[in-house]
């Protein structure tokens, strides 16, 4: 069995999901083809620089317009559609059918029910299948008209019939989703394809493994919030291989092409320096990214703001295959406001070349300084913000570090001007 080192397996977890190497080499395929690689792309509401599914193509192939994120994810022909898999997501079209175990698992916990809701389905279907694609609203309506979950009958109709893939959506329409007939949005090829329950799982642990590089199988049931049962099953006809990785408490396993890659050189270290959402399949499993990258990292958007220790909607910064600190940001007109930067601390240059984890005590490093500079640099540019404003650094004696830095390269950056703001 191979052992790793934790510094490995960081390479290996950060060159799977597109996020090392050559901007030449990650931006191959653009944005379909980082949907392919990842599986799939989660969608939220929250919009703070832009919305999740924009940010996650940004952090991987740079300053992509909401043109061709919209292209990738909602074009016509469909290329893609939207379920339930690590959450909801955007998932490439050519997985429709390895989707069929949950369809039918959904069917089997739900279809029976709402039985009195049955003509009502009918009527969508019916619907659809007369007027074409329709969102819930054209059908007649999403809501009440009370509190924000109160669904309508159509609305909690048309839900039930995407679940058990009775209807599906490839695209939406200002934000909106917009249903339709498998039998028109779906390939024929695909729809034909009948696969077992453990054929689905087989084929999603062997993706989940490619876009992990290396991980549990924890990990690997959590990137498609797959049955453990299902996962233990299918790791060995998936292909995965077993591993040891040092410092981990628990089994590993590896995509075999990203152990030979390891094994020839050809995995690239170090990363893209960027902002991540939250909501990244990178650090999307909370245990994992504690674990690999030492970070503990939690969405506090739901906590009360005097309980929140990062902010509303903190963005681990990735730099030299770390994640270095956090950003919480906002738009301000067109000023990029980190109200809160914070920083994890002690990242000394000999420690990081050493792949050492973080040290809880001393001077934040220089290279995290640049590298959160860099990210709102960066960041602020792709927003079409003129300015960058930073409120609140801990540990506060890096604040007129930070401001510095930030100053320094915008400064420097060809054709803009940029003002930096302390307190």
């Amino acid at each position: 069995m191979d052992t790793l080192t934790a510094a490995e397996a960081r390479r290996l977890a950060i060159s799977a999901q597109g996020l090392s190497g050559p901007a030449a080499a990650r931006r191959a395929g653009g944005v379909p083809g980082m949907l392919r690689r990842l599986g799939a792309v989660q969608l939220d509401t929250i919009s703070v620089l832009a919305r999740s599914h924009e940010l996650v193509p940004y952090a991987r192939l740079g300053a992509v317009g909401r043109p061709a994120v919209e292209t990738a994810y909602w074009a016509e022909p469909p290329v893609a559609f939207e379920f339930w898999s690590h959450a909801a997501c955007v998932l490439p079209l050519e997985a429709w059918p390895l989707y069929a175990a949950r369809r039918r698992a959904l069917h089997g916990r739900y279809g029976n029910a709402r039985p009195s809701a049955e003509r009502t389905r009918a009527s969508v279907l019916a619907a659809l299948a007369e007027r074409g694609p329709m969102t819930a609203t054209d059908l007649g309506g999403a809501k009440r008209g009370g509190v924000w979950w109160d669904w309508s009958d159509v609305k909690v109709a048309v839900e039930d019939l995407l679940l058990w893939g009775d209807v599906v959506v490839t695209r939406r329409k200002r934000w909106r989703r917009v249903y339709d007939l498998p039998s028109r949005a779906v390939p024929a090829d695909l729809l034909a394809q009948d696969l077992t329950d453990a054929e689905c799982y087989v084929r999603l642990v062997a993706w989940a493994g490619r876009a992990l590089g290396v991980g549990t199988a924890g990990d690997v049931a959590d990137y498609f919030r797959m049955p453990a049962a299902d996962v233990a099953a299918a790791l060995e006809p998936a292909g995965l291989v077993p591993v040891r990785v040092e410092s981990w408490a628990q089994q590993a396993y590896a995509d075999p092409a990203a152990l030979a890659a390891l094994s020839a050189g050809t995995v690239p270290s170090g990363s893209r320096t960027t902002l991540l959402s939250p909501f990244d399949s990178l650090v999307w499993y909370r245990e994992r990214t504690e674990r690999v990258f030492a970070m503990r990292h939690r969405l506090e958007a739901y906590t009360p703001k005097p309980k929140r220790e990062y902010g509303y909607f903190a963005m681990p910064v990735l730099a030299g295959g770390r994640l270095v600190a956090r950003v919480d940001p906002r738009r301000a007109g067109r000023t990029l406001v980190a109200e809160h930067v914070s920083f994890e601390r002690g990242f000394a240059a000999a420690e990081a070349r050493a792949g050492a984890g973080p040290v809880r005590s001393g001077a934040v490093s220089d290279g995290a300084v640049r590298a959160v500079a860099t990210a709102l640099r960066e960041a602020a540019s792709w927003v079409g913000s003129d300015s960058v404003a930073v409120e609140r650094v801990t540990p506060p004696e890096a604040t007129a570090r930070v401001a510095a830095q930030v100053a320094e390269q915008s400064g420097s950056a060809a054709g803009r001007s940029r003002r930096v703001v302390t307190p």
